[in-house]
């Protein structure tokens, strides 16, 4: 029996897989888009401007635009934020994904749905994809290059790079709830909610972000045993949610790191979450995904059009240039004020400073450190140290 070749087969169709094979397929290459169906990633669904530029997003994809964050103490105490300029796009993964994976078909790539199983290499050395339908049944494709795109779990990880250490995890898990009955009068369809606190999440956070006619209420932590459902549930009831008719629920691992290696050095490159790309802090995932997905996609149209396997590692070092300073600063902000109630409460109450809030948009708005005056990050700094060291208490009173 004759075997299908592929140019490119992709591993995982959720945003990263889905942007490189569309882009790959765009570029004329033979692409496998693979991904095994019915998964859903437990997401608030936001994506910022920028997303939705560079990536072409409809605006029927959009179920809400939020215009302002509420940040929640663990005390109570609460911080809007609101949008000077633009908005905040939401999207409901279950469609959104759906739409990308069906853009790559219509770009040229085929799509097929099943689970990866392993690799093989034939008498040429090329590596032959091994994975299940629906049905059970075993198949097969030969593929020069592969994208993984299979999640935090990655098996094409796991099978074909370096051993090297996994990336911290943190466990989230949502329920995507109706809002179409009545409605709690401090609940705002077009703001996003973040809650701090040891009773919804011992380090990190929790959310109810609007999707229009539904919402997403979630949590996430790096505690194994954290009870997560609980949690939910209690901060449906907190919010008054708690008649709210359940839709669906989902819950994943969210890799906080980006791996320190990504490709094999021969035909193997990695993406998403499968690359450790969900930002620290804040959880974000759906950009950074989309952003490696293309970079991983232009790093193998590279290697195939010059048959040097060296571009490969072209994805990495894209996006650490892009985004590297990002991470770190975020991590390092996750490691100094997530740690406890005492320093979130004083997180909290420094998100109310002016220039805290315009950076904060600005950097997260356009994905990307924007060069202020020197002045400005000064103050940020020094109302942080004040605040790490306790010489002034959080809301602004001196001890």
């Amino acid at each position: 029996m004759t075997e299908d070749v592929f140019e490119t087969v992709v591993i995982g169709g959720g945003p990263a897989g889905a942007t490189a094979a569309s882009d790959l397929a765009r570029a004329g290459r033979a692409v496998l888009l693979l991904d095994r169906g019915g998964r859903i990633k437990p997401c608030g669904g936001a994506i910022p401007p920028r997303l939705i530029r560079d990536f072409d997003i409809p605006d029927r994809l959009l179920v809400a635009k939020a215009r302002s964050a509420r940040i929640v103490a663990p005390s109570g105490r609460t911080v809007d934020m609101a949008i000077e300029r633009g908005e905040v796009g939401m999207v409901d993964r279950e469609s959104f994904d759906e739409f990308l994976r069906e853009r790559a078909a219509a770009d040229g790539a085929e799509r097929r749905t099943g689970t990866f199983k392993r690799h093989e290499r034939d008498a040429r050395g090329r590596l032959r994809i091994v994975w299940t339908d629906p049905d059970g049944r075993e198949a097969s494709a030969l593929a020069h290059q592969v994208i993984g795109a299979d999640g935090a779990n990655s098996q094409i990880a796991r099978q074909m790079l370096p051993a090297q250490a996994r990336p911290p995890l943190v466990f989230a898990y949502h329920e995507i709830v109706a809002t179409d009955g009545i409605l709690p009068a401090d609940y705002d369809r077009t703001r996003c909610d973040i809650l701090y606190g040891d009773s919804v999440s011992p380090d990190f956070y929790a959310w109810v972000f609007p999707h229009g006619a539904t919402a997403s209420i979630g949590t996430g932590s790096a505690q194994k045993g954290f009870p997560l459902r609980e949690t939910i549930a209690r901060l449906r009831c907190r919010i008054g949610l708690d008649q709210a008719r359940l839709i669906r629920h989902e819950g994943a691992p969210l890799p906080l790191k980006p791996l320190k290696c990504w490709d094999n050095g021969r035909d193997v490159v990695v993406a998403g979450d499968a690359a450790g790309v969900v930002a620290p802090a804040s959880g974000e995932g759906i950009y950074y995904a989309m952003a490696t997905g293309r970079l991983a996609a232009e790093a193998v149209d590279a290697a195939l059009a010059r048959n040097d396997p060296r571009r490969l590692a072209e994805a990495r070092r894209g996006f650490m240039r892009q985004h590297g300073k990002v991470f770190l600063i975020l991590r390092i902000m996750q490691h100094f004020w997530y740690g406890s109630d005492k320093r979130r409460e004083r997180f909290v109450s420094i998100c109310r400073d002016p220039d805290v809030q315009r950076l904060t948009w600005s950097s997260y708005l356009e994905k990307e450190l924007v060069r202020q005056e020197f002045g400005t990050h000064l103050r940020i700094m020094m109302k942080d140290f004040a605040h790490l060291f306790g010489m002034i208490t959080p809301w602004g009173t001196r001890p």
